[in-house]
């Protein structure tokens, strides 16, 4: 005995999903992360103790090569 079959009432919607998302979705994540890319970009204006310049120079030379 096998199992009655029912037609799809939305045949636009098949063989695809469809997701929605908010606009603050998208958002959020692109502000956060330009924020942190400032950041490290800009390393002279962090309050960081002077110490170890490894940290320093890895930021200065991801500056470069982002900007070019």
């Amino acid at each position: 005995m096998s199992a009655p079959t029912h037609p799809r009432t939305h045949p636009s919607a098949a063989g695809r999903a469809e997701t929605r998302l908010p606009w603050w979705a998208l958002l959020l994540p692109a502000v956060a992360f330009a924020a942190l890319l400032l950041l490290i970009l800009n390393p002279a204006d962090a309050q960081a103790p002077a110490g170890d310049p490894t940290l320093a120079h890895l930021a200065e030379r991801l500056k470069e090569l982002v900007l070019g």
